[in-house]
């Protein structure tokens, strides 16, 4: 007769004998993450994060997304010049803070990477930048109404959302709008300064973040608060906006941001 097996000794030798499931990756991050020196987690992380943010409406066609290289911070990662629906981790590029590529390979650049350089230039903490054309929060970049937090998820906002007039640089090129040199992505970090988010006049939006996953989320409820913020303001009558206090308590409380992330995750590439 077998000797009694106590449950918890059992289970332990049955998950012993179970191989643990392997860590798996967007396709390509491994062979990426190799070439850039980072974690394969780092590209499927950034990889992801312009899949959710295409996926949920806030980028289309244009913007961009990267992060500043883990393990060489005068360097940040982004993909080359592709609509971020479409993104992949070979499309994953290293760059100075100036905007450089670290390795040309013949590649499209984005013309207003100069974004990212500069703020990453400007703001050592900041390890995530987002650019977005949000259609809904655009008109508050050529409006004297002020973008302000009109729910909980929105609460990054009662710092003050500064609006940076390209016009007010006198930089030849900023008659395109776009920021295409590092004077001009220079100009904007000055703008930013340590607010979560600025407004580019007639352009569209800039997140910074120390988080990457921070940065995405921040970038949803931006445009969400826009939107409702659009449709309290056409109801007519007094709107009371979240405060600064109510705000401080909500950002003091983490939550759960993973939860968040799994969500747009699985919204962007299907239950796995």
């Amino acid at each position: 007769m077998r000797p009694f097996l106590p449950f918890a000794f059992a289970a332990a030798l049955l998950a012993a004998a179970v191989p643990a499931a392997a860590q798996t990756y967007v396709p390509g991050a491994a062979a990426a993450a190799a070439r850039l020196g980072v974690d394969p987690q780092t590209i499927d992380d950034l990889v992801t994060a312009n899949r959710i943010l295409a996926h949920e409406g806030v980028l289309d066609a244009y913007g961009h997304v990267s992060i500043r290289h883990p393990k060489r911070p005068d360097h940040y990662l982004i993909a080359r010049s592709v609509a971020p629906e479409f993104v992949t981790a070979d499309d994953i590029m290293e760059f100075d803070l100036d905007s450089n590529p670290v390795s040309p390979d013949g590649s499209r650049e984005f013309i207003e990477r100069f974004i990212h350089g500069g703020i990453y230039k400007a703001r050592a903490d900041t390890r995530a930048v987002i650019h977005s054309h949000s259609a809904s929060v655009i008109p508050f970049s050529i409006s004297s109404v002020p973008l302000r937090p009109v729910f909980h998820m929105a609460a990054f906002l009662a710092a003050g959302v500064p609006i940076w007039d390209p016009e007010s640089t006198g930089d030849p090129e900023a008659t395109g709008i776009l920021v295409r040199n590092a004077a001009l992505g220079a100009s904007l970090a000055a703008t930013l300064g340590n607010k979560p988010v600025a407004l580019l006049r007639g352009h569209g939006a800039v997140v910074q973040a120390r988080e990457l996953k921070n940065a995405v989320k921040n970038a949803i409820f931006l445009e969400a608060n826009a939107r409702m913020q659009t449709a309290a303001i056409a109801l007519g009558g007094q709107i009371k906006y979240i405060s600064v206090d109510e705000a401080k308590a909500m950002l003091q409380a983490r939550g759960d941001p993973d939860r968040a992330w799994d969500y747009w995750k699985r919204r962007a590439f299907g239950p796995k």
